[in-house]
């Protein structure tokens, strides 16, 4: 008799290896990297609609450099590593929780 494939019902569920897992997690980071892209999208489009709708105040000089140029050349940098620091903090506390979750549904599935 040739050998069969195993019965997929006999198998104890995975639930952290299934597609309601993934697809749960993929989900919310994919609301974490969209809030990040709107945060970083609002001072990249808000810095020259501030330079159209303001331009007195954005050219006055602040520590050598008009407004517009210190924010543009100085602290973008830091907003995007702030931005990336949040994204990583909490895309890994979304894959924490999402595994201590798979955890207890694997403890309720064997008690």
């Amino acid at each position: 008799m040739p050998d069969q494939p195993p019965d997929p019902s006999s198998e104890p569920c995975d639930f952290m290896h299934s597609e309601a897992f993934l697809h749960g997690l993929m989900r919310r980071q994919l609301r974490l990297s969209l809030g990040c892209a709107s945060a970083f999208l609002l001072v990249l489009v808000g810095l020259p609609l501030a330079n159209y709708a303001a331009p007195e105040f954005m050219s006055q000089p602040v520590g050598g450099f008009t407004l517009t140029w210190l924010v543009l050349g100085v602290l973008v940098f830091p907003f995007v590593w702030i931005i990336a620091r949040v994204f990583i903090t909490r895309s890994m506390a979304l894959e924490e929780a999402e595994v201590e979750l798979a955890a207890a549904g694997k403890e309720r599935g064997q008690g």
